[in-house]
């Protein structure tokens, strides 16, 4: 099942998100991206907070190639950078999976370089979550 928002796009994925993780890590090296970070909000909400939270976890992905072309072009872009991909536990055995929007998101950029490498991101990040 399709998902959307105004900043980020993504899937529900019939798997358990343990399944569901490492799955989202093989799509998205397969489309050129490392992962620079990783968040484990639950982790973090439990010994910060010390709250219990559904598993979700932020992944700070990365395509080399594609950053440096962006940030060729615009280097404050940094701030922007990397595109978060998230994950989280849904019910029935079921994963969330969004991306941030990264033409949404560069919009604000008047940097037409910027906006091209922005609509190839997405379009690889997308191809990565049609995998699932």
């Amino acid at each position: 099942m399709e998902r959307q928002t105004n900043y980020s796009f993504g899937r529900i994925v019939k798997q358990p998100y343990a399944k569901a993780l490492p799955r989202v890590r093989e799509v998205l090296a397969e489309e050129g991206f490392g992962i620079l970070t990783e968040i484990d909000v639950r982790d973090k909400f439990a010994e910060k907070l010390d709250v219990d939270f559904r598993p979700y976890m932020i992944l700070g992905a990365c395509n080399p190639a594609l950053a440096h072309r962006a940030l060729s072009s615009e280097i404050g872009l940094g701030v922007l950078l990397p595109c978060n991909v998230v994950l989280w536990a849904e019910g029935d055995g079921e994963t969330a999976v969004m991306a941030m929007d990264p033409a949404r998101a560069m919009q604000m950029i008047d940097n037409p370089e910027v906006s091209e490498v922005a609509a190839e991101v997405r379009e690889r990040l997308a191809r990565a979550l049609e995998k699932l």
